[in-house]
């Protein structure tokens, strides 16, 4: 989360890495033309990670590992290829909960000291391991603990078939290291094979070339060759099965939820094919998707070739699907050119986002990405709203100093991200714009990045010296200041004009027909963000009653309808919303109504109560997350 460019410690420090960066240059350019790998460029200091990639790096995995129900445990050998660029004698790896049992070098598997320095918070601790100046490999022997943040252990009764066990990890920002020992900075990428050893009854899948069966033995290959930061690292391991959309894109689920969620993502290559339209090829071979659990914390975790999904975008009518696309966008935003330090996570998020809408607005239509737009400006205003135009935390270059990386996560480098890049957009036209989003895609293609390197690109291949046309972007106002400038656009949706129109005589004709005219899912999620603040539980009824807002719709209108209905008092919808709390783990949409259920005593009270239910089935950041806000 800190963008520092690393001191270095003797004056002719650059020269040397310059020199070496241009010799490995020419040796990538000789090498093997399969595998995808980052070009050399000058190496960021990470704060968040105590490795020193800028002295011995890491650049292939290949991963051993066995996974253990039994003891909720993962272990066996990590081996890197690695650069020992100074040729020193020490390479740092992070690690956080795990064993470390032994380390080795080479193919002789020669074994050498290591050792674990003092341990900081959210971080872990460094890994100092001893190597020789002619070292190209080390074997670290090791297992996870219980107490890994990344991996979410299930029994059978917390899936959806409630008959095997399940697992998977979440990486993002910095929890891969809690269930592999790796130099856990999206600045470093490396390529990986792996094999993973489960139980027969069930399939295992990676961030990677995947299976679309189970076989007999209980034993699955991987290979990933792009290169990919570590936070992409991913695993599942249930008892899912597969279930092809088109030639190149798919979907893993368990029994009970495949054909649902087949037909739920039918479009999926439809937003591959208008993707690569806009921003150039789909760099990753196929792209499938798996329905995780209701305890998976987020809406979407874009790992390479295996989008993780929460089932809560199953809504039966494809009005969810957009999530799709945000997370499909990251092939490109984010997996393809990745933020260098969780400093500069806006332009993963900012450009996803845009991306995202853009998808949308190609595979759904004009009034669709109309509407999303207002839907998006509306939680930026909101962010500011909470946040303060004068914070910090409104910046788009973020300071995560002696902080959480997550803590970078909020809507800012989402939303204000997206509302630049719009502001861009109508300042160059659509065609130039993206004219340049493709030309920069390619010109960083797996590279991690920082915001400066971002700006530097800019003012060169867009800005080209035209100072009326940055003033007009007001490009370091967006980045480095709090707040929204004055230059942003303003988004406005015919449709949502009309809703306007209908909250000011509602009250006075009636709820009759209401459902008639307000229809799809982005109508009604305005429609409720906008209800009289001074609403009554009566008028809560009668508007429940011709949208059953409380017991139908899907999961975005229930929580915006549940977050009224705290406000309100309106006690009928009490019982659906402690099961919507209970029944999912999808954090940053549960929040919302633990928010507002702690603004009184007695909904402190309830909140306390239905979290001691739900607690055992929510995953880690979402227990962090509400334990701010319930205590």
């Amino acid at each position: 989360m800190k963008s520092k460019i690393h001191e270095h410690k003797k004056n002719n420090y650059k020269l040397v890495l310059k020199t070496i960066s241009l010799l490995l240059l020419i040796s990538i350019f000789g090498a093997c033309q399969k595998k995808e790998v980052p070009s050399k460029k000058e190496i960021v200091k990470d704060a968040h990670s105590f490795s020193n990639p800028a002295e011995a790096v890491a650049k292939h995995l290949d991963l051993d590992i066995k996974v253990d129900f039994d003891t909720q445990t993962i272990s066996g050998k990590a081996s890197w290829q690695i650069d020992n660029i100074l040729k020193g004698n020490e390479i740092i790896f992070d690690e956080n909960t795990l064993n470390i049992t032994k380390v080795t070098l080479g193919d002789d598997e020669k074994e050498t000291k290591f050792e674990l320095g003092a341990a900081v918070e959210f971080h872990g601790k460094p890994l100092r391991i001893t190597i020789e100046p002619n070292t190209t490999k080390v074997n670290i022997y090791y297992s996870t603990t219980k107490e890994s943040i990344a991996l979410q252990w299930l029994k059978s009764e917390q899936t959806a078939d409630k008959k095997q066990p399940f697992v998977f990890s979440q990486g993002q920002s910095i929890w891969s290291r809690t269930w592999i020992p790796c130099q856990d900075s999206p600045s470093v990428r490396f390529t990986y094979n792996a094999k993973v050893t489960v139980p027969k009854e069930l399939m295992a899948l990676m961030s990677a070339v995947n299976p679309q069966q189970k076989n007999d033995t209980g034993i699955y290959t991987f290979k990933q060759d792009k290169a990919i930061p570590s936070y992409l690292m991913a695993i599942a391991v249930g008892d899912v099965e597969f279930k092809s959309i088109d030639k190149r894109t798919g979907v893993y689920a368990e029994h009970s939820v495949i054909d649902s969620a087949k037909w739920e993502f039918a479009q999926l290559g439809d937003m591959v094919v208008a993707a690569e339209k806009l921003f150039g090829p789909y760099r990753w071979g196929r792209y499938d998707v798996i329905v995780l659990p209701p305890s998976f914390p987020f809406g979407g975790m874009e790992n390479p070739n295996l989008t993780f999904l929460t089932p809560t975008v199953l809504a039966g009518d494809r009005s969810l699907t957009s999530l799709l696309a945000h997370e499909l966008g990251h092939s490109w935003s984010g997996n393809l050119v990745t933020n260098a330090t969780w400093d500069d996570i806006w332009m993963n998020e900012g450009f996803t986002t845009y991306v995202e809408h853009r998808i949308g607005e190609e595979v759904f239509g004009v009034k669709e990405a109309k509407m999303q737009d207002v839907l998006s400006r509306k939680v930026l205003e909101g962010s500011i709203a909470d946040l303060g135009k004068d914070s910090p935390d409104t910046k788009l270059k973020a300071n995560t100093t002696g902080k959480n990386p997550d803590d970078a996560l909020s809507d800012i480098p989402y939303e204000k991200g997206y509302a630049f890049l719009q502001t861009i957009e109508a300042a160059v036209g659509r065609k130039k714009f993206d004219a340049f989003i493709t030309e920069y895609f390619k010109a960083h293609s797996f590279q991690s990045i920082t915001t400066e390197d971002f700006v530097t690109y800019f003012n060169k291949n867009l800005i080209k010296g035209d100072k009326a046309l940055a003033d007009k972007i007001k490009l370091d106002e967006w980045i480095y200041k709090p707040g929204v400038p004055s230059n942003v656009t303003n988004p406005v949706s015919e449709e949502f004009s009309t809703i306007d129109n209908i909250q000011k005589t509602w009250r006075k004709t009636g709820v009759k027909g209401l459902s008639q005219k307000i229809k799809s899912t982005n109508e009604k999620q305005h429609f409720i963000d906008y209800l009289p603040k001074d609403l009554t539980v009566e008028e809560m009824t009668a508007l429940d009653k011709e949208f059953n807002f409380t017991n139908g719709g899907n999961f975005v209108i229930r929580r915006q309808w549940f977050i009224m209905a705290i406000q309100h008092q309106y006690k009928f919808a009490y019982p659906a919303i402690e099961t919507f709390l209970t029944s999912y783990s999808r954090t940053y949409s549960l929040t919302p109504l633990y928010k507002e259920m702690v603004k009184t005593p007695e909904g402190k009270a309830w909140a306390k109560q239905i979290y001691a239910k739900a607690k055992s089935g929510y995953h880690a950041t979402t227990v962090v997350e509400v334990e701010k806000l319930v205590k």
